[in-house]
């Protein structure tokens, strides 16, 4: 096992402990870990700097990435699944900062997500018709919500007869399929030569015979190469998107079509996404630091020009009780979704029962 290697030895108890989902390094003098989902500092500390940077050297060797002050922050990925990221001096100021956001074993079944109270069983049911049907989603989220935990546990409903290409900045995805092709960016070298970039993995899987195409993050350029494919054919695409709302979502969307540079107007870019995007997929965290489901919204079309958000789905806050546990309950608007005609299409079954009108 990765963690018996004498570099984890301080941080090993933290790793192996199933409580803790993130452990933050600020420096040698100071260590703070997130319990579900409440962070506190932990007495762990690096009286000699030098474990720290063995720590760091140990954990980036499997991904063959370096830092140094001329590369001063990477992601990686550990051998358990957990993902991570090291910033050093001098950018970061007070000594390596190191981010590791353990793999959670515990949440693999859609079940496991309704019991942690992350979406209704009505929830769930719907958006696994949605992947069946090949809609194309956005998991959209602020940093640590569960969207790419939501998508690798949904991306089960594709069945084993589809190819799936994954394209990750740091591979993380792990899926259940045995036909699965993942694809990594790789970082610029000193030299600044070598780089891949998400787009460019975009652009070459689509000459590799995709079904699906799963992306662990868009975040730049690759924005329009995604909706372009999406829009000549290439559907049931699966994405993740940091946005705080799904009309966040759209407008970053947007934003990032348009950093493509093309000579393409708003309206049609606009038009574009609203043709291409099924559903919205919105994860929060709530005032009790539990992870939440907030909305399944899809996309309406077009009215004077902006793309349409219908609430599918939404989580509506009641109150938090003595313990500081919210109460919440998640409410269907009962409008029929657009997403019907693709089930039907697939063959899909989808009960008028899961979406009607009523609190879930």
């Amino acid at each position: 096992m990765f963690l018996d290697n004498p570099a984890f030895e301080p941080i090993r108890e933290l790793m192996l402990d199933p409580s803790v989902t993130e452990i933050m390094i600020n420096g040698p003098d100071q260590v703070y870990v997130e319990r579900n989902g409440v962070m506190a500092r932990n007495s762990l500390t690096f009286p000699d700097p030098g474990e720290l940077n063995r720590l760091i050297e140990v954990m980036l060797r499997r991904s063959g990435r370096e830092v140094s002050s001329a590369t001063p922050y990477v992601d990686f990925r550990l051998a358990d699944g957990s993902r991570g990221n090291v910033v050093v001096p001098p950018i970061a100021v007070n000594g390596p900062a190191v981010t590791i956001r353990k793999f959670t074993k515990q949440l693999t079944q859609v079940s496991h997500l309704i019991e942690a109270g992350t979406l209704s069983e009505r929830m769930a049911q719907f958006l696994g018709a949605a992947v069946a049907a090949r809609a194309n989603i956005l998991f959209s989220g602020a940093t640590g919500t569960g969207k790419t935990t939501t998508l690798a546990i949904f991306s089960r409903y594709i069945p084993e007869s589809e190819r799936i290409i994954t394209i990750e900045d740091t591979a993380e995805l792990t899926l259940q399929q045995e036909h699965v092709v993942q694809l990594e960016c790789r970082h610029a070298n000193l030299e600044g030569k070598g780089e891949v970039t998400l787009a460019d993995l975009f652009r070459n899987c689509l000459r590799m015979r995709p079904t699906r195409i799963l992306v662990g993050e868009v975040r730049g350029a690759e924005a329009i190469d995604m909706v372009q494919a999406i829009s000549s054919g290439h559907e049931g695409c699966l994405a993740v998107l940091h946005a705080s709302s799904p009309a966040d979502a759209v407008r970053r969307l947007e934003m990032m079509c348009l950093s493509r540079g093309l000579a393409m107007p708003l309206w049609a870019i606009r038009h574009l996404i609203a043709s291409t995007i099924d559903l919205i997929v919105q994860h929060e965290f709530v005032t009790d630091g539990t992870r939440k489901i907030t909305h399944m919204a899809e996309l309406g079309g077009l009215d004077d020009e902006r793309i349409v958000l219908r609430d599918l789905f939404e989580y509506r806050r009641l109150e938090t009780d003595d313990a500081g546990r919210e109460h919440g309950r998640w409410v269907c608007g009962g409008t029929e979704p657009a997403l019907l005609a693709k089930c039907r299409k697939m063959n899909v079954p989808l009960s008028a029962e899961v979406y009607a009108a009523d609190g879930v």
